[in-house]
């Protein structure tokens, strides 16, 4: 908050020092085999100052036991931008030269060196989390409905709530559109592993309420064949199940938006909306729609993949047929 201690003391270092000044680099090197330490230190300063980004240092010195070089460099941006990024990478790329002439080791570290590490490690690993979770989403509801339709349309659905998620908290979080309605005071950045907490939890979420809805259909349509009752019976079997559901995952997602500390907002409302989209427009609009429109196509399955499939038979389909030729 603007009023806070910790606030002014932000803001007062980043007005008489630069924006950089709240967000140093961290640069150490290995000098245990130089014969030079001070010198090898004050060389590998210059070339940090003379990087494109880097206003000055604060510190450059051996440690007491003359085996570590360490130097305090400023950029000239806030830990945020996109600037003090590219000169992070800058400084970095220093490290192949200094070792090839100076036989030392160089890193580079520091609060915004590690956050920029983290949300890179995270980034890099969202696609190949979304891969998984869809992937296995595909193959799980494929098992449980025999039917590859219904499963790519379970998948397209989570993929257009976690979509309507990530929008709303870009649109708040770094728009600042609506912020001060969230309690916000400013637009700023969000916490990096945002996204794979709200991917995460959000598809649990969607396949529950993806099997409740569903798996009444799918026993609907076993028990009549008949693929459009089914959809309409099935809906209303469990359409208030899943209503319930998600208005109290909402609620208590929501609860956390305004007064939550900063780093839980954008978790929170990335949760609520991601749930209500994918409950009442996804799960109860989209997907019987879309049922309907597919009629018994919706329940097809190669024979070649039915017969490789373990049968799960949730909706009693054996014990149906079994009854229906001891009737005849």
């Amino acid at each position: 908050a603007p009023a806070s201690t910790q606030r002014k003391a932000y803001d007062l270092v980043a007005e008489k020092f630069g924006p950089g000044a709240n967000a140093p680099f961290v640069v150490t090197l290995d000098i245990v085999a130089s014969t030079d330490p001070l010198g090898l230190v004050a060389a590998v300063e210059k070339r940090v100052l003379a990087t494109d980004g880097i206003v000055s240092t604060t510190l450059a010195t051996p440690n007491r036991a003359a085996d570590t070089g360490v130097i305090i460099a400023i950029p000239d941006a806030a830990a945020d931008t996109e600037r003090t990024k590219a000169t992070l990478e800058q400084v970095r790329a220093l490290a192949p030269a200094i070792k090839a002439e100076y036989g030392a080791d160089m890193a580079v570290t520091g609060q915004t060196a590690a956050q920029v590490d983290v949300s890179q490690r995270l980034y890099d690993a969202l696609l190949p989390f979304g891969l998984v979770v869809v992937g296995i989403s595909l193959i799980l509801l494929t098992l449980v409905f025999r039917s590859i339709l219904v499963p790519i349309t379970a998948a397209l659905g989570y993929v257009l709530s976690v979509g309507a998620a990530f929008g709303v908290v870009a649109a708040v979080f770094r728009w600042g559109w609506a912020s001060s309605l969230m309690g916000l005071n400013e637009p700023g950045p969000v916490i990096s592993f945002m996204p794979i907490i709200v991917m995460g939890v959000l598809f649990g979420l969607a396949m529950d309420y993806q099997v409740f809805l569903v798996s009444s259909m799918r026993a609907r349509f076993v028990h009549e064949g008949d693929a459009q009752r089914a959809v309409n019976a099935g809906f209303v079997d469990s359409a208030r199940v899943v209503t319930a559901a998600a208005v109290i995952m909402v609620s208590v997602f929501a609860a956390f938006v305004p007064h939550g500390a900063v780093y839980i907002k954008p978790i929170a409302l990335g949760l609520a909306v991601g749930v209500f989209v994918d409950a009442f427009l996804v799960r109860m609009t989209l997907i019987p729609a879309v049922m309907r429109l597919l009629g018994p196509r919706a329940w097809w399955l190669p024979a070649w993949l039915d017969r490789r499939l373990p049968v799960l038979d949730i909706e009693g389909e054996s014990l149906h047929r079994r009854l229906a030729l001891a009737a005849a």
